[in-house]
């Protein structure tokens, strides 16, 4: 491939536009839907990116398209391109007027119920007109988001090898413990053991998070199957409300309903089950002023829960 072809003043914004979107979705209809147009302005990009390029980049398919090497490459440099554009249009709005100015941040369940708000009010404190966007997902999704610069940073639990093009910091670390509702006939108990809660339903995360693997080789070393009793959720307003309203039982992080009353922790070790806390960024992406201002009240949030 040669590369100034992309330098001659054919390649488009739009094009990078329809790359995102087409890898994103998995479909020209999905890719037309998300920026709004038509089937046939899709299309036509894509055959003249790949004109451009020289290459195909997706494989066609009964079920949809899916990307080829040369497509997942390009995605990559497509998606880093237009974050840089949206960095930039921030950060000079930012330089405009340091006051205002926004940040997006996504999140999932650990670090969610008290590390994120904390850190908020703790921001608009000094910077009220500075608006924060919380945009919640699974860790995997907010990755994309990440890469594709619709999200500034990712404040959650940290697992598994650190994604390419991204860097993280670990704030504290929590303990993954046994929630129910302060209702529950199980509430107040001293002593219990796993086949204690066998009869009861349960919430767990998805399946495809790693806290779930985690629970079912916990299961599997003591000899019981996965409860099928069971609701996946990761939104803490449902767990909560469930939790509230039914005998469930919910593996959450520690700190994940500390201060409610209506919530209580069962006495049943999950060890060595457990994780770190922190935020994950672009590796190499400049970060604007909201972005460092929401990450200093972060590092404020987080030594306040390790004090106690």
């Amino acid at each position: 491939m040669d590369s100034p072809r992309l330098l001659d003043g054919r390649l488009k914004l739009r094009h990078l536009l329809i790359v995102d979107a087409l890898t994103e979705q998995g479909s020209v209809v999905g890719a037309a839907a998300a920026l709004h147009v038509t089937q046939p302005v899709v299309t036509r990009g894509l055959h003249d990116l790949e004109a451009i390029l020289g290459v195909r980049l997706y494989d066609r398919g009964p079920r949809g398209i899916s990307p080829t090497e040369f497509g997942t490459a390009f995605t990559g440099h497509a998606r880093a391109v237009l974050a840089q554009l949206t960095q930039a249009t921030r950060h000079v709005e930012e330089i405009a007027d340091a006051r205002r100015g926004h940040v997006v941040v996504g999140t999932h369940l650990a670090g969610s119920n008290l590390l994120l708000p904390r850190a908020i009010a703790h921001l608009k404190t000094s910077r009220p007109l500075l608006t924060v966007i919380v945009r919640e997902g699974t860790p995997d999704s907010l990755l994309v988001e990440l890469t594709a610069g619709r999200v500034d940073l990712i404040v959650g639990r940290l697992t598994g090898a650190v994604a390419e093009g991204t860097r993280r910091r670990t704030l504290y670390d929590e303990s993954i413990r046994l929630v129910a509702g302060a209702h529950h006939p199980l509430a107040g108990a001293r002593d219990l053991a796993l086949a204690d809660l066998a009869a009861y339903p349960w919430i767990l995360p998805g399946a495809e998070t790693v806290l779930r693997e985690e629970l079912e080789t916990f299961f599997a070393a003591r000899g019981f199957e996965v409860p099928r009793n069971r609701v996946e959720a990761t939104s803490f307003l449902t767990v909560r409300e469930l939790l509230n309203e039914t005998e469930m039982i919910a593996a959450l992080p520690g700190l994940i309903g500390a201060d409610d009353p209506r919530l209580t922790t069962l006495p049943v070790s999950l060890e060595p089950i457990g994780h770190s806390v922190g935020t994950t960024l672009a590796a190499d992406r400049r970060l604007g002023p909201a972005t460092e201002a929401l990450i200093a009240s972060l590092d404020t949030a987080a030594a306040r829960l390790r004090d106690g």
